[in-house]
């Protein structure tokens, strides 16, 4: 029998099941993938440049952009990095606010992620319902910040506000809504065969191979890996909470997903305790005068934990007004790239988009 025709297409970056501003070069035999590329630089770019030609605080507007659905875990680990460099003391009711912050991020980021993963596999309801019911936690954010999707909200020595009158109950009252909604959810998706038999088996990452080459995040934690920043090196307020890692046998996005299910639960609990145990007391640690304000000569790397899994910075000052270096480790560049161009190949055409969202992907991380 003849070999069927080998064919290259290009898979994005109009493609709506695209994770970001990204294209995917896949040849194909048939519908089966035989080899996968992965491209971007069709978005904005340069942030470490630009971010090194601001002084430490004018930094603040191009730390937002690294990742859009998510941009509050790349503020909290910028400001770490200066705080670590310049001693700076973080106030203790701060800590809860940012760490509160960080849960209201990873779960507006779950949100986008229901309705990628249902979207690619066909089931557009539950995309419509939980961007829908996201908006609910952007008002939160709104009240909170003054901004929906970029916050500018936390820098060096804490956070900007303290908590405006009322957001407690107005937060709470959102969080009961959204873990009612995520049993609808559930339902729609979890229980839906099309998605078990789209999801089961489909887009392995062997646990054997996890670890070598650098997973992170809910695919690292749905090889039955457990490894989660907020755990292992506890940071701001998470040595306050109490929650647990979900890890899961299989490498699959059935796997990935389940993992997602029940950190988007935990994530409504540890910011029902922030608001329970929050202390009083000061919010920020007033720094100079942004235009004059010197950070002393060192570096300091530091990390926490987004929804995509571990995300570092390592800044270096070298004692005048601006950074004399940033670097960022996101989870998108080896997620995104060197670990989703080796599981695509095998895998059937149609699952490209399907795979590529359960993988977490935000494109600006790589092209920074």
């Amino acid at each position: 029998m003849a070999r069927e025709k080998e064919t290259t297409l290009y898979i994005g970056p109009q493609h709506p099941g695209i994770t970001g501003n990204m294209m995917v070069k896949v040849k194909v035999q048939g519908d089966t993938i035989t080899n996968a590329s992965v491209h971007v630089g069709y978005l904005h770019r340069a942030f470490e440049k630009l971010i090194e030609r601001r002084n430490w605080l004018q930094s603040f507007t191009i730390l937002c952009r690294f990742c859009v659905p998510e941009p509050d875990p790349m503020e909290l680990t910028y400001a770490r990095a200066v705080e670590e460099i310049e001693g700076r003391e973080v106030p203790e009711r701060a800590k809860y606010i940012r760490t509160m912050v960080m849960e209201m991020a990873r779960l507006q980021s779950f949100m986008l992620w229901y309705g990628g993963q249902s979207g690619s596999s066909g089931l557009y309801t539950l995309g419509q319902w939980s961007v829908g019911d996201r908006n609910y936690l952007l008002d939160l954010f709104e009240d909170l910040t003054g901004g929906r999707i970029y916050h500018m909200y936390i820098w060096p020595g804490g956070v900007r506000r303290d908590l405006p009158k009322g957001f407690k109950d107005k937060a709470l009252k959102t969080m009961d809504y959204i873990e009612k909604r995520l049993d609808e959810y559930d339902k729609l998706l979890f229980d839906n065969v099309i998605f078990q038999k789209r999801a089961q088996g489909v887009g392995i990452i062997p646990s054997d191979k996890a670890i070598e080459w650098g997973v992170v995040g809910a695919p690292l934690r749905g090889c039955g890996i457990k490894a989660d920043v907020r755990i292992d090196e506890p940071y701001e307020a998470y040595d306050k909470a109490d929650f647990i890692v979900p890890t899961f046998e299989g490498g699959d996005i059935w796997a990935r997903a389940q993992v997602r299910r029940i950190e988007a639960r935990q994530s409504i609990s540890i910011i029902r305790q922030m608001l329970d145990k929050m202390p009083e007391g000061e919010v920020y640690n007033k720094v100079p005068n942004p235009m004059k304000w010197k950070i002393p000569a060192g570096e300091a790397w530091a990390k926490t934990e987004s929804v995509r899994g571990e995300v570092g910075f390592y800044v270096v000052s070298d004692g005048s007004e601006y950074p004399r270096r940033v670097h960022v480790k996101g989870a998108a560049y080896t997620n995104g790239v060197t670990v989703t161009e080796k599981i695509l190949v095998g895998q059937n055409i149609a699952d490209v988009s399907f795979i590529l969202n359960s993988m977490g992907v935000c494109p600006p991380e790589i092209e920074r």
